[in-house]
Parts: C-alpha cells; sequence; structure tokens
C-alpha cells in the first residue's frame, strides 16, 4: 500500500461527512485520490476512491434512507469504515483491506430494491474512475484492469463524454506544472 497517511486522512474525512451525510464532502474526497491513483496505481488507493465515491452517490438520494435494509447498511458502513481506520492506524493492512472489503459488501445482506440499486452504484463508480485516471492520461485498457471494469463499458463512457466534459485539454498554470514537476523529482 501507498500513501498510507492520505489515506487514513481520506478515511477519516470520510467517517465525519458519511456521519453528516454530507455527499459533496464525500465526492471532493474521492476525486482527491485520483492523482494518487493514477500516479501509484495502488489498487488499496483505488478501492478507497471507489467507494468513497459511492458512499456519496448514494447519500445523494436522501429517499433510499427511507427504504427497507438502510439501517442495516448504514450500520455496517460505519462500523467497517471504524474498524479500516484502526486497522490502519494499527499498520494491519490485510485488516484494512477485509474492512473496506465489507463495505462493498453490506448492501449483499440487504433485501430489498436499495441492494441492486448499491450494486448497480458500485459498478458504475468504478467506470467513472477509471475515466478520471484515463483523464490523467492511463490507458483506458490499465484503467479497465485496475478497476475490475470491462473495457467495453468504458469505452462507452469515453465515448460518451465530450472534450468540453473532460478535462484532458485544460492546462495547468506553468507555476503549477514547474511545482509537479520539482514535486516529482524529489
Amino acid at each position: 500500500m501507498q500513501e498510507v497517511d492520505n489515506i487514513l486522512r481520506i478515511l477519516e474525512e470520510t467517517e465525519l461527512a458519511f456521519q453528516k451525510k454530507d455527499a459533496f464532502a464525500l465526492k471532493n474526497l474521492s476525486n482527491q485520490t485520483i492523482h494518487t491513483c493514477t500516479i501509484s496505481q495502488d489498487p488499496d488507493n483505488i478501492i478507497v476512491s471507489v467507494v468513497v465515491y459511492v458512499l456519496g452517490k448514494i447519500l445523494e438520494r436522501p429517499n433510499y434512507a427511507t427504504m427497507e435494509g438502510w439501517e442495516e447498511f448504514q450500520e455496517s458502513v460505519t462500523k467497517n469504515l471504524r474498524l479500516a481506520l484502526k486497522s490502519l492506524e494499527g499498520k494491519d493492512i490485510e485488516k484494512f483491506r477485509v474492512y473496506i472489503g465489507k463495505i462493498r459488501n453490506a448492501s449483499n445482506k440487504i433485501d430489498s430494491n436499495l441492494k441492486d440499486y448499491i450494486q448497480d452504484v458500485f459498478y458504475k463508480a468504478g467506470i467513472n474512475k477509471a475515466f478520471k485516471m484515463y483523464e490523467h492520461g492511463l490507458s483506458s485498457e490499465k484503467t479497465a484492469e485496475l478497476l475490475g471494469v470491462s473495457l467495453w463499458d468504458l469505452a462507452a463512457y469515453i465515448g460518451q463524454t465530450t472534450i468540453g466534459e473532460s478535462h484532458i485539454t485544460e492546462a495547468l498554470p506553468i507555476k503549477q506544472r514547474v511545482k509537479m514537476a520539482e514535486d516529482f523529482f524529489k
């Protein structure tokens, strides 16, 4: 695992944002990990990015909190976020992965339409994050492989976006590019 301190910070802020039901903060936290995911291609960073993004997407739809199974899902996410944090703080990466996986699978125990929605959001989030990594310069084949989505689905998603929606063509200011280059060679 790379960037343990960054993942710890992201998960701490995720726990607070999830408790506050702050979807915007969660999606913002997920986006903060994309650059690291692209450079390191670290599966732990990638899964954290996807899980945090999914939690944000789920909280965007307040009507799901009224559906059967919501309380169980919410309790499972809260408990496993806390346990994942404790595991990382204790440098137990394997347990961290188990608890993050339990968050990913929390919807499996729900017997309702909410389960289908959450599973669909996880798959679409993988495609979304793959596209973000693609925007950062990683090949579509590599991003699809890293996120476990089909290259076909990713290509379809890429084909639906326009250059105006994509940030590929945006240039960073020269000072920012120089700083990034200096940071890269440190």
